[in-house]
């Protein structure tokens, strides 16, 4: 073994293609001292194993983004390193059996136009003329990617590995990292041992690559890495006499990929219900390994395929495989520094695409490290919004047997999770299941999503077209435009901060002035230095040194690392409250008349203006009422303490009958919040979006002195703004907007909705996205006097477009 330096600016754990793209990265930026040790050998995990597809097209632009430099880097890299990759541009087809099917991958045709990626919509017959083999037996359409290919996975790390080599890293096989070491919330760097050899590195910075191992190292430092290992299966024929060189070939209603490869063709499942392996480690010797064949899992994936691929029933199979891979609860990798210690950073859990994913995925945490800030938004893998509780071992493993096999089931939107169910509930859980609640999940939170009629199944039944709830969304979201509607929403994250330096604290990170009376609530944003929003919030004042900070439950962890990071030695507690509290959202023309029937206190608009928070009795109970609204009616937020949740709660639904009150859920909550325009983080609002480009510059004070991001809202008011938030509606009623379709102006794709949903009192769907100026700070007047359509899947509608928001645009009914 080579001699290892006792010190290191970063070190890398792990030798699989994601570690060696992060080390190659690194150094590819200039970094120093870069050390990668790897406990057995390169590419011994899972990396030799994978089929090595390379697609291009993601959910997002930014995974889009990721996937589409991966491909890019993997056509240089052999030229640059002298190593074969293996990675040609074959091209992929991806066939649809089923009519759902067909509207989701002509969706994802319209995405990956806006999206910049080369796509052909295909018939049947033009799908068979591409991939001759195939019987297109109950073929109803097929998409062609012709930029899309296929590489061999170990190899691509070794080249990334030379390149990180050449130029000055030292990437060391056969040492085993034991622990990483931490003092004063730091990473200190790690310990290692080889051959009876043992030692320390001391390191700034280490970056946990360590795949399927990952989450038990994180566990030891308690960071939350949730991921758990699962079997993966595929079969490799015999030589095919006359097989040449085929497009990769995604079947997704069977659950099959077939990729051709030397003459052979590969056949690789994502079952339905996987099987996870690992439950109680990984034994220290596993190095290349395959796992026992388990030929009557992968037989009904075999049946059919040989019924899709007739000369298959020819072929003998060369190999069985069955070799694991590590999965996460959603689907989605894990990168970014963790929230729970500096400087330790991850980049694993990739979903069975981690060779599609690793190239861009190593770039963009490189640059992350070296700035500070991530390169742009990717809070869809950022390691903040795991929760705490998803490393429970029983949770990841039930879970996991799902996610698998979701890489290839239909993409429905509102597709809830099965497994791993009911792990947070609201106090509130067991009355609304009673009142015909259905739930969805976030964060691992039951949501009461909407309201089953009597007699009415409560499940979901999924669709590209109207489910069979949206007539329920309808009557619970015109309950709150005409009447009075009542929700849980006990999942907001609540954070108090409070101390001496509390007020100096928040003024800092927050845009909006925090200096208001005791008893005031403000919208506001917390912004990077480039104008970007890293979270969307509301803060209330509760005393002189004492604020409560409501955030999106999904963004908690995220939102509580923001402020822990920038804390310093101010004299300042934050402390995560959520549980602490239930949160009654009380909507409509008639809550004041609800609120007067329950309370004897003063709901006049004199008494209780919007923007303020007041202790009032209720039932026999006290609450605190923040009137604001995230559905853009008359209303106030009821926090109450989990303990007298319940009878509030009753004393409302029993006061409400004679009202009308309606429960509702939070598909209503969307569509509502979407007629007004309100911004969601995650979807419209990221901390890739400017303040002032995303129309919120209403809550943005820089006259009250510096904030973290002012500089860059004064550039931007100076120069102007690049691109602007818009409001759109379908003109047809029919048509379903969900996000990402293509937004055009004028005959052009310009860009892609951020959200979308049904405007049941407009009228129509609803979507919201940025549209490029065409000139800089180009004039509101000038941008609406173009004409704007929507494409959905394929088909193009015609839409009316505002920047003002649609529905009371002036906001005269919140204020009522």
């Amino acid at each position: 073994m080579a001699q290892l330096p006792s010190q290191a600016r970063v070190v890398i754990i792990g030798g699989g293609i994601s570690g060696c793209s992060v080390a190659y990265h690194l150094a590819k930026l200039g970094w120093q001292d870069i050390v990668l040790l790897e406990r057995k050998q390169l590419t011994s995990g899972t990396t030799w194993h994978a089929a090595g597809l390379v697609g291009q097209l993601r959910a997002s632009q930014n995974m889009t983004r990721l996937a589409k430099y991966s491909a890019d880097l993997y056509t240089k890299l052999e030229a640059e390193t002298g190593l074969a990759t293996g990675f040609r541009q074959c091209g992929s087809i991806t066939a649809a059996l089923t009519a759902e099917r067909k509207e989701e991958i002509l969706r994802q045709a319209s995405l990956a136009r806006a999206f910049g990626v080369e796509v052909n919509e295909l018939s049947p017959a033009e799908v068979k003329d591409l991939y001759p083999h195939l019987n297109i037996d109950g073929v109803t359409a097929g998409v062609h990617l012709p930029l899309d290919g296929q590489a061999d996975p170990g190899n691509i790390a070794l080249a990334l590995a030379k390149g990180a080599r050449n130029r000055g890293a030292r990437i060391v096989e056969q040492v085993k990292v034991t622990r990483v070491t931490q003092a004063n919330g730091r990473v200190t760097g790690v310990d290692w041992t080889s051959g009876g050899e043992q030692g320390h590195i001391a390191a700034d910075l280490v970056v946990n690559c360590g795949g399927m191992w990952g989450r038990d190292l994180a566990a030891q430092n308690g960071v939350t890495l949730p991921l758990h290992a699962c079997e993966h299966f595929y079969i490799v024929t015999e030589g095919i006499p006359g097989l040449t060189q085929m497009p990769v070939l995604r079947v997704p209603d069977e659950c099959a990929y077939y990729k051709e490869d030397a003459g052979k063709i590969l056949l690789g499942a994502f079952e339905p219900k996987a099987k996870p392996w690992g439950m109680n480690g990984i034994s220290e010797d596993f190095c290349f390994d395959q796992l026992p064949e388990d030929f009557d899992h992968f037989e009904p994936i075999l049946s059919a395929a040989i019924h899709r691929m007739p000369m298959l029933a020819e072929a003998g199979i060369h190999t069985f495989f069955n070799g694991p891979e590590s999965f996460t609860p959603d689907d989605r990798y894990y990168l970014g520094e963790a929230p729970e210690l500096r400087g330790y950073w991850v980049a694993a859990g990739y979903n069975s695409i981690g060779i599609a994913s690793s190239g861009g995925a190593g770039m963009a945490l490189a640059q992350w490290m070296n700035d500070g800030e991530a390169p742009f938004d990717l809070w869809e893998v950022d390691i903040r919004r795991a929760q705490p509780f998803q490393k429970n071992r029983r949770y990841l493993k039930e879970r996991v047997s799902e996610t698998l096999g979701l890489l290839y089931a239909d993409h429905f939107p509102y597709r809830q999770m099965a497994t791993s169910r009911g792990v947070r509930r609201t106090p509130l859980h067991e009355h609304l299941k009673a009142r015909g609640a259905v739930f969805g999940e976030v964060a691992g939170w039951e949501r009461a999503n909407w309201f089953a009629n009597p007699g009415q199944d409560r499940e979901y039944r999924y669709s590209w077209k109207r489910q069979n709830w949206f007539e329920n969304q309808k009557a619970e979201h015109m309950a709150m435009r005409t009447g009075v509607g009542m929700l849980d929403m006990s999942s907001f994250g609540k954070i108090r901060v409070d101390g001496a330096d509390a007020l100096a604290f928040l003024q800092h990170l927050c845009a909006n002035e925090m200096d208001v009376p005791v008893g005031r609530l403000v919208y506001t944003q917390m912004l990077n230095a480039r104008g970007g929003i890293e979270s969307d919030l509301t803060v209330t004042r509760l005393g002189e040194t004492s604020f409560l900070l409501v955030v999106p439950g999904a963004t908690l962890q995220r939102d509580l690392a923001w402020l822990r990071r920038h804390v310093g030695d101010q004299r300042v507690t934050i402390l995560d409250m959520t549980a602490a509290e239930a949160v009654l959202p009380v909507m409509g023309p008639k809550s004041r008349d609800l609120l007067r029937l329950v309370s004897p206190n003063d709901f006049s608009n004199e008494a209780h203006p919007f923007g303020t928070a007041k202790e009032i009795e209720i039932g026999m109970g006290l609450a605190r009422a923040h009137r604001v609204t995230y559905v853009g009616e008359l209303g106030w937020e009821l926090y109450v303490s989990a303990d007298q949740a319940a009878h509030v709660w009753e004393t409302l639904v029993e006061a409400g009958e004679g009202l009308g009150l309606k429960l509702c859920g939070l598909h209503a909550m969307d569509s509502c919040r979407i007629e007004k325009a309100y911004r969601h983080f995650g979807h419209d609002i990221t901390d890739e979006d400017h303040v002032l480009e995303a129309g919120l510059g209403f809550a943005v004070k820089t006259g009250k002195g510096e904030f973290l991001g002012r500089d860059a809202v004064l550039r931007k008011r100076e120069t102007g703004l690049s691109r602007r938030m818009m409001q759109f509606r379908l003109t047809d009623p029919e048509p379903l907007l969900f996000h990402n379709e293509p937004i055009l102006r004028d005959g052009k794709i310009v860009g892609q909705l951020s959200s979308g949903n049904y405007g049941h009192a407009l009228g129509g769907a609803i979507g919201l996205g940025y549209v490029p100026c065409r000139q800089p700070d180009e004039s509101a007047e000038s941008m609406l006097a173009s004409s704007y359509a929507i494409e959905v899947a394929g088909k193009t509608y015609g839409a009316v477009a505002s920047i003002a928001p649609m529905y009371d645009p002036k906001s005269d009914r919140i204020k009522q």
